[in-house]
């Protein structure tokens, strides 16, 4: 079994490519388990899976998140996965990719950076307060594509000076929070000059801050577009993995385009021979 790995400012992830391999569906969540264990296989955030397109695209993805449960998207995921098309002759400079919650169409700018077009917000609430240990926070939901993609926008004041480990407790209550019905990815931002912001996402499935979240990034910046805090153009969000730029194109108060460019990665490729899978590769 072939596989590619690859990061989008740090949001990691292994690329299987089932045009090839048939794998059973059946078998990608404890495939997902498996190969994404760090120390233990691979290690990755999330396992991707290129597929045949059922509606009009290049290719499909599959994605699935480290713990094995069914993604509805990523962007940095997406990027990545762009770059694995075109790489490997799936698709030309711009894709059409099918995801589980809509189409997302891709555009290499060069070798390593690539620009997608996120899907379309479906859930827009600005204001949404959280109560979690007796302090009430002022959030906005977000929902991207259908079934959407829940992420919350939570602001923080210096956020480059707070430690993973000092939020980590309050990440993981309000990911369940129980205003959310499908739970939700945390997005803490700082705004740290015009247009630039910093960013903390911890995300469901991983159960934990990663480097980037690129959907997250997506919806931090749409939110705080709507509010008028940011202009929505080439907005610049700095994680731990690196940086990520996002344009927001609207006409008039609905939002047409949610753009997300950033770097991607390869970073091996190889052979599958983890022998908890009880198969060889």
């Amino acid at each position: 079994m072939q596989f590619t790995k690859m990061n989008g400012a740090g949001n990691d992830f292994i690329i299987l490519n089932n045009l090839t391999e048939h794998l059973p569906v059946s078998s990608l969540p404890e495939l997902a388990r498996v190969l994404c264990r760090r120390r233990l296989s691979i290690g990755a955030d999330g396992l991707m899976v290129v597929e045949a397109s059922t509606q009009g695209g290049n290719f499909r993805m599959l994605f699935y998140n480290a713990d094995g449960s069914e993604g509805e998207m990523c962007g940095n995921g997406a990027r990545c996965i762009c770059r694995y098309g075109y790489e490997h002759g799936l698709a030309g400079e711009e894709q059409r990719v099918e995801t589980p919650s809509g189409i997302v169409t891709g555009r290499r700018i060069d070798r390593r950076h690539y620009r997608v077009r996120l899907t379309d917000p479906t859930v827009v609430e600005l204001d949404h307060p959280l109560e979690a240990g007796g302090v009430t926070y002022p959030c906005a939901y977000i929902e991207l594509g259908t079934p959407g993609l829940p992420h919350a926008v939570i602001p923080m004041e210096n956020l480059a000076e707070r430690s993973m480990d000092d939020l980590r407790p309050l990440a993981a209550a309000l990911r369940r929070h129980p205003s959310f019905p499908k739970g939700a990815n945390v997005n803490f931002y700082d705004l740290t000059a015009p247009d630039r912001l910093q960013e903390l996402t911890f995300e469901r499935g991983v159960e934990d801050f990663t480097y980037a979240c690129g959907t997250g990034t997506g919806s931090v910046v749409l939110a705080l577009t709507l509010r008028g805090i940011v202009s929505g153009q080439d907005v610049r969000v700095t994680m731990p993995g690196g940086e990520l730029r996002i344009t927001v194109e609207r006409e008039g108060e609905a939002v047409r385009n949610l753009y997300l460019t950033g770097p991607t990665n390869v970073v091996c490729e190889g052979r599958v021979t983890d022998e908890e899978l009880g198969t060889k590769g």
